[in-house]
């Protein structure tokens, strides 16, 4: 039994988590429905990796921002929130031109009588409020993690400044120590939750698997396909954007991997931040970098989603025949670019998108509900291409900012 164990154990994960995914299809293809008696396990790893994210984002945005300047940090900001709102906007049309190009949903029968009712929108400024919370401990217990990036900058810059001032600087060292080896503590955890991902993972997907059955596959099947043929064409963008930036992708999927198929798996991309900020430390990332980031693009940088939109209003107006125009195209990229940031951090994010969308075009909000039918299905490529998204950014924007340190070191 301990060859066993010792042999899981020194195991890679990449290798794990395949196996883990392998299993879970046939799991859940033979017993289908009654796979959710695995659910559990699944649930202990979504507790695991949620009970980790406060103190990864705390404790590394506020070590992160103690290694840099100030002036370097706003540098940063600027680029991380630039490069979010183009690849979503460029995420659109990507989503749009694939989508016009196969179609998805013509010829198809639609039943009018469907009734959906819409979540409500929250809208961009509820969001922007949401980045200083009311309350700390608020912020912490409903995970708001704008606010939680926002704590930990603030307190991150008063503990920089106490180690440079003249009165606080020992008080100032000693408690960024303290942080630093909470920080410390934290990755420490983090190994061994890493152990636990594949028999999570596993449970996870015969869940899914065995819930979904091939009845829903073959009827919107023409849909899944389109939309996982953009989500692949935006991880070629991102690959040309790497090699425009000299960022190595065979270097890059070798750590992003995980995290990408524990972003598919468990459909949430704040859920996952733990496994992605594991990656970002691997890369060899700057820390003061990804430390928000990764935070910030878990919450408001969602390509996939964004790819979603586009296919489901191509689709949606396939299906009532009534194809989009090209002012309806550029409706979609701009309602929809600014949907994403709208919609951040709210349960059911993808679908109050599509549906905010959706009533700027007139398209009938009975197709919303239609679309539900492949949340599951769907919900996991997107989520993927999230993850992929927000580390491939990161990824570029440190090799930028390496570039310029390398040009004024040599001034």
């Amino acid at each position: 039994m301990k060859a066993i164990w010792r042999g899981y154990i020194n195991a890679s994960l990449i290798l794990k988590i395949t196996i883990a995914l392998v299993l879970g299809i046939i799991v859940g293809s033979i017993f289908g429905q009654q796979a959710a008696v695995l659910s559990p396990l699944g649930d202990i790893l979504i507790h695991l990796l949620k009970f980790l994210i406060i103190p990864l984002i705390l404790f590394t945005l506020i070590v992160g921002v103690n290694q840099t300047k100030a002036g370097n940090l706003g540098r940063m900001g600027g680029k991380v929130f630039l490069y979010y709102v183009l690849t979503s906007a460029l995420a659109i049309v990507v989503g749009i031109i694939v989508a016009s190009i196969f179609d998805p949903g013509s010829g198809m029968n639609f039943d009018t009588n469907n009734e959906f009712e819409v979540p409500k929108n929250p809208g961009v400024m509820s969001v922007l409020l949401n980045i200083i919370p009311e309350n700390i401990v608020t912020a912490f217990s409903e995970l708001n993690l704008l606010g939680i990036i926002f704590t930990a900058i603030v307190f991150g810059v008063a503990i920089s400044y106490m180690r440079t001032s003249k009165e606080h600087a020992d008080l100032g060292e000693h408690l960024y120590k303290v942080v630093e080896a909470l920080n410390e503590a934290t990755l420490t955890i983090m190994k061994v939750v890493l152990q636990y991902i594949p028999i999570g993972i596993f449970a996870i997907i015969a869940k899914t698997v065995g819930n979904q059955g091939m009845d829903t596959l073959l009827s919107l099947g023409n849909m899944i396909i389109v939309l996982y043929v953009a989500l692949i064409v935006q991880v070629g963008i991102y690959i040309i954007f790497m090699l425009l930036s000299k960022v190595r992708p065979g270097k890059f999927f070798a750590q992003a991997r995980t995290p990408m198929i524990t972003a598919f798996v468990t459909q949430s991309s704040s859920g996952t931040l733990p496994i992605t900020l594991d990656a970002a430390k691997n890369l060899g990332l700057s820390r003061s970098l990804y430390g928000f980031s990764l935070p910030l693009g878990a919450t408001i940088n969602m390509d996939g989603a964004a790819i979603r939109i586009a296919v489901s209003a191509v689709f949606a107006a396939n299906i009532v025949g009534d194809p989009l125009s090209f002012t309806d195209m550029l409706v979609v990229v701009l309602v929809g670019t600014l949907a994403s940031i709208g919609t951040a951090g709210v349960p059911g994010a993808g679908i109050i998108m599509i549906a905010t969308v959706f009533a700027q075009l007139g398209l009938p909000m009975e197709t919303v509900g239609l679309l539900t039918a492949i949340d599951a299905i769907v919900g996991m490529g997107c989520t993927a291409l999230n993850v992929t998204g927000d580390l491939a950014g990161t990824a570029i924007i440190d090799q930028t900012e390496h570039q310029k340190q390398d040009e004024q070191t040599s001034i």
